[in-house]
């Protein structure tokens, strides 16, 4: 049993702008070295731009594209006998929040084209997820057929 002290859980404030918790997340993961002011200004254009794409209102957007990369299971690493072999294993919600963003960020960073700004190529990305396409729904598919290949292990099964 562990004796250290258990982490306190963040608490996100909402964002100014569109008062909500999930904008303040993604602004806080694109931030890089302190500078939110221009995370802000990445975020806040990129939505602009997917209202101006979708005509529709760019939070829910977001929402439903998070939604739909969030993946349920997750592949762990684990020693057993002599071999390592990979275990998968239900993931709480916010993990899955966690790793959806990240993979939409993966994604538009690995955009093929240094000609479009960070802004398009995150839009893009964002409204793709959100219709069900792109690359990080490949990312999450790839997950879920790795944890569905490795669910024999009985003993540790989780499926």
């Amino acid at each position: 049993m562990s004796r250290r002290k258990l982490s306190k859980k963040r608490i996100f404030k909402k964002d100014p702008f569109y008062n909500n918790e999930l904008i303040q997340i993604i602004i806080n993961r694109i931030m890089k070295k302190g500078n939110k002011a221009l995370a802000r200004k990445i975020i806040y254009r990129s939505l602009k731009d997917i209202e101006l794409v979708t005509k529709q209102d760019p939070i829910k957007i977001v929402e439903q594209a998070v939604s739909n990369v969030t993946p349920f299971v997750e592949i762990r690493s684990r020693r057993l006998g002599g071999s390592t072999t990979q275990i998968p294993v239900f993931i709480n919600n916010e993990r899955g929040v966690t790793l959806a963003i990240r993979w939409l960020f993966q994604a538009s960073k690995n955009k093929a084209g240094n000609k479009y700004s960070i802004i398009k190529r995150l839009s893009s990305e964002i409204v793709n997820a959100s219709n069900g396409m792109g690359e990080a729904i490949k990312k999450r598919d790839e997950m879920h057929r790795m944890a569905e290949a490795n669910k024999t292990i009985v003993k540790y099964n989780v499926l």
